[in-house]
C-alpha cells in the first residue's frame, strides 16, 4: 500500500527543524567555522578538534542530515565543505543567516594551530612530491591536463581582456615555462615566479631558447613577503598544490593591480585519487561554486569561464576574476 506523501508545510517543519537541531551544538558551529575556507577529512576534523574518529563522524552526519556540508570522495577519504545555502529551499534564509553568524566566531587559538599543523602536512606533501620527481614534471602533467589541452581556451579568454601598452604580467608557478612566450608577447613585462629552482632552470631554458627579454624569473614564494604586482596574474593548474587555496586566492588577489585580471586554469573537481600520488595533487580539483566563492571573499569580481572537457574524462576550467578600482596595499602578508 503506498502512503500519502507528506504534507508539505510538515515538510518544511522537519527541515527546519533538522537544522535548528545541527545548529544547536557548540562543536558543530566551530566545525562549520573552520570548513568556512578549507574541506577536510574525519580524521582531520578529529584531530583539529581532539575528539574521536567516533565522535566526529557523529556531529558530520547531523550536520550533513542537516545539508549544512557536504561532501567529496577522495580515493578512500571522504572531505567535507560547507554546503552553498539556497535561499529557495525550506531553510535556506536560516541557513544563510547561520553561516554569517558562524564566520563571526572566532576559532579558539589551539584549533587554529591544529588547522595549521594538518596544512603545514599536506604541504610538506606537495613539497616532497616535487623534489622526487621534478625532473620528471612534464610526463606528470600530461597524466591529466598538459598546457596544449587548455592554452587555446586561455588564450581565447586572455585575448578577450583589454590591457594597456606598457601592461604587466605574473606567472605563479611558471612550471617549464610553457606559457611563459604567450604572455611575453602579450605584455611589456613578464614576472615568472616559483620556489623550486629545479623548475625555475626549465623556466629560463625557455627564456634563452625563444629570447624572450622581458621575463624576469624569481625564486620566490609568491604567498610570502614580496611587493611583485602585474596587471595580469596567471595560475595555471597551481592552486591544487596549496594546503589552504582558499586563503591562497586571497594573497595572490592582493598581487592584482587596481582594475586588473586574475586568471586561474585548474580541474574541475574529480574522484581520481591515482592524482595523488602521479601528480603530487593535494587537492582533486575544484567545484566551481568554491572557486567562485573564494574569489568573492577575496574581493574580485567574477568574469568569463570555459570549460574544456578531456578525453580521458576530466574537465578543466578557465576562470577570469577581476580586481576591482581602488587602493590596493602590498606589504608582508
Amino acid at each position: 500500500m503506498n502512503l500519502p506523501a507528506q504534507p508539505l508545510a510538515l515538510q518544511r517543519s522537519d527541515d527546519l527543524a533538522a537544522l535548528c537541531k545541527a545548529s544547536g551544538d557548540e562543536l558543530r558551529l566551530h566545525v562549520l567555522r573552520a570548513l568556512a575556507s578549507d574541506s577536510f577529512g574525519v580524521l582531520e576534523l578529529a584531530q583539529i578538534f581532539d575528539v574521536g574518529q567516533s565522535g566526529m563522524s557523529h556531529h558530520l552526519k547531523v550536520l550533513a542530515q542537516a545539508e549544512l556540508v557536504a561532501t567529496r570522495r577522495e580515493g578512500n577519504a571522504i572531505f567535507y565543505r560547507r554546503a552553498l545555502p539556497d535561499s529557495l529551499r525550506p531553510g535556506g534564509r536560516l541557513h544563510t543567516a547561520l553561516l554569517e553568524e558562524v564566520d563571526d566566531l572566532a576559532l579558539p587559538a589551539a584549533v587554529q594551530a591544529r588547522i595549521a599543523q594538518v596544512q603545514q602536512r599536506r604541504a610538506a606533501t606537495s613539497q616532497d612530491f616535487f623534489l622526487r620527481v621534478e625532473e620528471k614534471f612534464r610526463a606528470q602533467q600530461d597524466l591529466i591536463a598538459g598546457l596544449p589541452q587548455y592554452r587555446e581556451s586561455l588564450l581565447a579568454l586572455l585575448d578577450k581582456l583589454s590591457f594597456g601598452a606598457d601592461a604587466s604580467a605574473l606567472e605563479v608557478g611558471p612550471g617549464d615555462g610553457g606559457f611563459l612566450p604567450d604572455l611575453a608577447r602579450r605584455f611589456a613585462s613578464v614576472t615568472a615566479m616559483d620556489n623550486s629552482p629545479t623548475m625555475l632552470e626549465l623556466a629560463r631554458q625557455v627564456c634563452e631558447r625563444e629570447s624572450l627579454s622581458n621575463v624576469n624569473l624569481q625564486l620566490a614564494d609568491a604567498l610570502g613577503a614580496t611587493d611583485v604586482t602585474a596587471d595580469c596574474v596567471v595560475l595555471n593548474m597551481v592552486l591544487h598544490h596549496f594546503s589552504d587555496p582558499a586563503q591562497a586566492l586571497r594573497l595572490l588577489a592582493k598581487r592584482v593591480k587596481a582594475g586588473g585580471s586574475l586568471l586561474v586554469t585548474e580541474l574541475c573537481s574529480h574522484d581520481q585519487h591515482w592524482a595523488r600520488e602521479a601528480c603530487g595533487d593535494l587537492w582533486l580539483g575544484f567545484e566551481q561554486d568554491d572557486l567562485a566563492r573564494w574569489a568573492r571573499a577575496a574581493g574580485l569580481a567574477l568574469g568569463d569561464s570555459l570549460y574544456v572537457g578531456l578525453r580521458n574524462g576530466f574537465q578543466i576550467q578557465v576562470r577570469h576574476f577581476q580586481r576591482t578600482a581602488g587602493d590596493i596595499t602590498i606589504g608582508k602578508f
